[in-house]
């Protein structure tokens, strides 16, 4: 029985020790999740009003912009999946993973080929482990992204998406990514980014405006140049707010993990100190049986010895 309360006891210092560094991550998440809701609160506006604006341009003239319209057959498409650099996340990689899975065949059910895109070590590792084509990468900024970073992201799509099929361009730009709801709840998304879906994007840009009067735009030199210099900023500044959002969640989901993490230790350190205390007290129960026995049959061979 000794030898098991050891066993107890030493499996209640690991989990202890676990329990300090689960509830550890946990309060650097919380504290995370703060800044990265800021974030997104803080690029927001500019979203909305850069949407606007796109949205503008797009149906205040009668240029057909390749950006702006759609293929008669389209033929190819990229796919733009947001994972998170590290682990201990829950099922955060894993839910965005196998909603592009989903949005790829559905893409290729409709005879798209897919070019895949990648932020992050976990969808880069879980392609590269199954030997799936990755057109592109980028890692080591998934918790705490920059308008640069969405920038390097933006660059080869927006680069692919202006070149003719046959060279290597693609029809359209679809985006995966997991949207911060709340505290609670993270839910991974697919967006079309490109070609831009005009009446989706003018009720996004006049959500939450119903009462203001939409501004009129002046295109200077023209309407073609303008789309030129804004859509590149739309696609930057739309892959800017996923990576937020997935910042947030990503955060979120962390914070969640390692809650259950600390409390799943709290529990088995209360299991475990219950069954150590069992096991102490047999060794205290043996222990007193032991002594009883032992005087007992002392007192009977002093007993024998008296006759």
């Amino acid at each position: 029985m000794g030898a098991q309360l050891r066993v107890y006891k030493r499996r209640i210092k690991s989990v202890t020790a676990t329990k300090k560094i689960t509830k550890a991550m946990e309060m650097i998440s919380a504290s995370r999740i703060v800044k990265a809701q800021r974030k997104v609160a803080a690029s927001t506006p500019y979203a909305t009003e850069l949407t606007r604006a796109v949205t503008s341009v797009a149906t205040g003239s009668n240029t057909k912009h390749p950006l702006t319209t759609e293929a008669e057959s389209p033929a190819r498409a990229a796919v733009l999946l947001l994972t998170s650099d590290r682990g201990l996340a829950g099922g955060y990689s894993s839910n965005a993973i196998k909603t592009a899975a989903r949005l790829t065949e559905r893409l290729r059910g409709e005879g798209k080929e897919v070019d895949t895109y990648i932020v992050g070590r976990k969808g880069v590792a879980y392609y590269g482990f199954r030997e799936m084509k990755i057109s592109d990468s980028w890692t080591g900024f998934t918790d705490n992204p920059s308008y640069a970073n969405a920038k390097d992201v933006a660059a080869p799509l927006i680069e692919a998406i202006e070149k003719e099929t046959a060279e290597g361009g693609v029809d359209e730009l679809h985006i995966v990514f997991t949207e911060f709801v709340s505290m609670l709840t993270q839910t991974p998304v697919d967006s079309r980014l490109l070609p831009l879906s005009l009446d989706e994007a003018k009720a996004e840009a006049e959500a939450g405006t119903k009462d203001e009067l939409l501004p009129l735009f002046d295109f200077e030199p023209s309407a073609e140049d303008v789309l030129d210099a804004l859509l590149p900023r739309y696609v930057e500044s739309r892959i800017y707010n996923a990576l937020l959002q997935a910042a947030a969640s990503e955060h979120a989901s962390r914070r969640k993990a390692m809650k259950s993490a600390t409390d799943n230790a709290g529990d088995l350190i209360h299991t475990y100190t219950r069954l150590a205390n069992a096991a102490r007290q047999a060794d205290i129960t043996q222990e007193i049986s032991e002594i009883v026995g032992g005087a007992s049959a002392l007192a009977d061979a002093t007993a024998g010895s008296d006759y």
